[in-house]
């Protein structure tokens, strides 16, 4: 099931089951020490989309770390509240699959981006999510020129604001059919034609697994150009516990000896029925 499904669908029937104002219990001993800090912790808001986002603040703060990722401008006065960061920013977007590939959605993209840009700014914030976009008829190299063109029409009001756009790498092979950024290589050559420290790759380690795996060397060679992170377990994005196949302590090792210091958030789908103890579980595992 995809982001914007998922959502919706969590959304939904945690409304109908009145879920949204009430705390799921969670096992106290779990986060019983603090956090290492060695890993800056954040959790993506739409993997717990039945929780109201007050109560997923009140959540992540009681587990010990204070972000969350993709919420956009209506949502920042709710974490300013608790004392919350907003690690991954979006909403300039069109969606996942109309992006900077293609010049037909370049002038709306460059709207949104220019109006969503100063916003991040202006709220303390630093990063801001961008997609792509499906390849349709492209080749790689029209598409990845394309981006570059488009890009470079915002990027200097991202610098003037402080703002870093992060380009998504996702799988093509499962969740993500004909999307473009499904590859490190491809997206590295476009943080190199940009140029700018404004512009990085949001390494979806999920993601990249499925696509082309090597997840440890791809990090260490090309760490410079990752901004930040996403976690999930393969197969099924599901919880990054023993029941996939990723050793989430060894590359949450790799990624701490890279001398990053952005986020990492959790973006699984929880299975259990106690779904904020699967996300104190993944924070432990990740707090090395």
């Amino acid at each position: 099931m995809i982001r914007r499904d998922f959502l919706k669908n969590t959304t939904l029937a945690g409304a109908a089951l009145g879920l949204s104002s009430t705390l799921v219990a969670s096992d106290p001993t779990i986060a019983a020490s603090p956090l290492k800090g060695n890993i800056n912790h954040s959790v993506a808001r739409w993997c717990y989309g039945y929780l109201s986002l007050d109560d997923l603040c009140k959540e992540v703060k009681r587990i010990g770390f204070s972000a969350i990722d993709l919420l956009g401008p209506k949502e920042w006065e709710i974490l300013k509240s608790h004392g919350v960061d907003s690690s991954m920013c979006n909403g300039a977007e069109i969606n996942l699959t109309d992006g900077w590939n293609d010049k037909n959605y370049h002038d709306q993209l460059i709207k949104n981006y220019s109006e969503v840009i100063p916003l991040v700014g202006k709220a303390g914030y630093k990063n801001l999510i961008c997609f792509s976009g499906n390849r349709r008829h492209l080749t790689n190299e029209e598409g990845l020129a394309n981006c570059v063109t488009g890009l470079k029409k915002v990027l200097g009001l991202a610098e003037k604001h402080g703002v870093v756009l992060q380009m998504e790498l996702f799988n093509s092979k499962v969740d993500h059919p004909d999307y473009m950024c499904d590859n490190t290589n491809w997206g590295v050559a476009l943080c190199e034609a940009l140029g700018t420290e404004n512009f990085k790759l949001l390494y979806d380690i999920y993601h990249m697994q499925i696509n082309e795996g090597d997840i440890i060397r791809t990090i260490r060679d090309n760490h410079q150009y990752f901004g930040h992170y996403h976690t999930a377990g393969v197969p099924g994005r599901h919880e990054i516990n023993d029941t996939q196949e990723l050793y989430y302590p060894a590359i949450m090792k790799a990624i701490v000896d890279t001398g990053f210091t952005g986020y990492t958030a959790q973006e699984f789908i929880p299975t259990a029925e106690n779904k904020i103890a699967s996300l104190e579980e993944a924070i432990r595992i990740c707090d090395v």
